[in-house]
């Protein structure tokens, strides 16, 4: 039987206990962008390892006696650490060279005359000027990377900085999807009349990949309960399994009896949203399942809305419903909601400053040509009076 309607907020309080990040995996350097640390690292090496010049030009000792200098030499970047200067004299110096004993500071080149034999200095520097002190980012031995890190692009330099071949991340969750519906035909069949193709599959598993989560697909099952809990009971053995359709008051929505009769407890079915309502969610020994409604729109807001967060906060990421929500401007008029909150797909346009959203008017929840042109949603709140463009609204982006 399915339940009164509970606002979106009561829904996700309802799932977030059970979205603890996963345990940890050892995975490659290369591998772990995106992932999330599940241990502190330490730095493996002082950073920079040694004294080097942070500019091309001559190093010089603390006294001089003339602003004219024989140069003794040239260190470049690579070479070893050891060259010894005599006070009287400079040595030419390249950006990441190691700074040569005796000398305290750099003067760049375009402060000199530039010369090979000899140069003239034109204007000197101060103790220490353009000198990269050893360990003066982070010495051996002290924290590099916090537990909770995301990995981005530039954690992965730092990595390789230390020589870090490996990491331990929270293991990526394994998910399973699967559509319903005796009308429903695959993209590649032409439908004969009556049915419809299958759009729900290609949608959940390009999501998938924008996670960095590979989906599993089990195809399409027919309306009858045999069909379902044969797919359910394999979609069960991955963390989190996500259903397209069947969650409605049909008498051929066979969804959520089936996970009864497939063990799995019903966390609540019916939220107060739209498009979405009939959005489902049960959890089970070995992890979640998410009954999504079957009109597209549908599909791509509770995906949004409640299983994209989800998954993040099994990869270790911190979220939940509407977490990322910001404030815009309104460039259109907007209707107002009665005894639901209303997301509305919109477009971000261009501008400076504060986002500035345009409401896109979807037919209904099976238009998704309004969704296949939006980059975010819009939420019009529960009892919200219609707004015109100049007006402030709460958008999320529909892609992490």
């Amino acid at each position: 039987m399915t339940s009164d309607p509970i606002s979106p907020e009561e829904a996700w309080r309802a799932i977030e206990a059970d979205l603890a990040p996963l345990p940890s995996e050892l995975v490659g350097r290369r591998r772990a962008w995106r992932r999330v640390l599940a241990a502190d690292l330490d730095a493996r090496v002082d950073v920079p390892p040694h004294d080097m010049s942070a500019m091309d030009g001559y190093a010089v000792a603390p006294a001089l006696t003339s602003t004219t200098l024989s140069v003794a030499g040239t260190i470049a970047a690579g070479d070893r650490p050891g060259f010894k200067l005599d006070p009287a004299t400079t040595v030419r110096i390249m950006t990441g060279a190691p700074i040569p004993t005796g000398a305290d500071r750099v003067v760049p080149i375009e402060l000199t005359d530039g010369g090979t034999e000899s140069v003239e200095l034109l204007q000197t520097t101060a103790c220490g000027a353009h000198i990269r002190r050893r360990g003066e980012v982070i010495r051996k031995g002290e924290l590099l990377l916090r537990a909770g890190t995301v990995i981005a692009p530039g954690t992965l330099a730092a990595l390789a900085t230390h020589g870090i071949s490996s990491v331990r991340v929270h293991r990526s969750p394994t998910v399973a999807v699967m559509t319903t519906g005796d009308e429903v035909v695959p993209p590649s069949i032409r439908p004969r009349p009556g049915q419809i193709r299958d759009s729900h599959t290609d949608f959940l598993l390009a999501a998938g990949h924008d996670l960095g989560v590979e989906f599993d697909s089990l195809g399409i099952a027919a309306d009858t309960p045999d069909a379902l809990a044969e797919r359910i009971s394999r979609g069960m053995r991955s963390d989190v399994l996500i259903i397209g359709g069947g969650v409605s008051m049909g008498a051929f929505d066979w969804v959520e009896s089936t996970l009864d009769a497939c063990g799995c407890e019903l966390l609540f079915h019916n939220v107060s949203i739209q498009p979405g309502k009939p959005l489902l969610a049960a959890r089970h020994e070995g992890g979640l399942v998410f009954g999504l409604p079957g009109n597209p729109n549908a599909v791509m807001v509770t995906f949004a809305l409640f299983v994209r967060p989800a998954l993040r906060c099994l990869l270790g990421y911190e979220d939940g419903f509407w977490h990322s929500a910001m404030e815009g401007t309104l460039t259109g008029p907007l209707e107002g909601a009665r005894g639901r909150d209303r997301f509305i797909p919109a477009r971000l346009v261009g501008g400076t400053g504060r986002a500035r959203l345009e409401p896109i008017m979807a037919q209904g929840s099976h238009d998704m040509n309004a969704f296949a042109r939006a980059d975010a949603l819009v939420r019009v709140t529960a009892g919200s009076e219609p707004r015109a463009a100049g007006e402030p609204c709460a958008w999320q982006a529909l892609e992490p």
